[in-house]
């Protein structure tokens, strides 16, 4: 079988929900690595069906989460999940591949999994990303095994200090892990 890198089809979005992936990346896992309090904003690009938004919302009692995508498929099934759970602290936003309209320095973290190897213009996005997350915010990538546009953590480090962000911390192995960003 030839593997294609590219988008994750909306159609296959129910595999993303499986609750084995918890074994790879959980939510949990994900809060504690963005090191969240509960007054912040939150950008998460990419949220397929929201397998990681319904958690990391309700971590934000006081604060909120921007879920953002290119399929207006999968931010109606995390908007669906949101909903059935009475998850009111999310906005969602369709966009573009290449700009992201919101202002500047308006998010204190920023978390994508297994979605920037999918980013054509992956230069559009860091530079959007700095330019949008506040001084002392952190961009998280987390990337997993089996994924077919995989990043390696030496092509992201270069790919954040090209664009002004720190390297700040690594967790997990080579296989799963994620890799956080400082904006200084």
């Amino acid at each position: 079988m030839n593997e294609q890198k590219g988008i994750f089809p909306h159609r296959c979005a129910f595999t993303l929900l499986i609750p084995l992936r918890n074994v790879f990346l959980s939510p949990r896992q994900v809060i504690d690595r963005l090191e969240l309090k509960n007054d912040m904003a939150v950008l998460e690009v990419g949220p397929g069906p929201g397998y990681f938004s319904v958690k990391v919302a309700p971590a934000l009692t006081k604060g909120r989460l921007v879920i953002a995508d290119i399929q207006p498929e999968m931010l109606r099934l995390a908007e669906k999940r949101l909903k059935k759970r009475e998850i009111a602290n999310v906005e969602s936003h369709l966009c573009n591949g290449m700009t992201f309209d919101f202002q500047d320095e308006s998010f204190d973290r920023i978390f994508m999994v297994a979605v920037l190897g999918e980013v054509e213009n992956k230069a559009s996005y860091m530079a959007e990303f700095h330019r949008h997350l506040k001084r002392n915010g952190i961009l998280s990538i987390s990337e997993l095994a089996g994924d077919p546009d995989k990043m390696t953590v030496q092509s992201l480090k270069e790919l954040g200090a090209n664009f002004g962000l720190s390297f700040y911390k690594h967790y997990g192995n080579r296989w799963n892990y994620t890799v956080n960003f400082l904006k200084e």
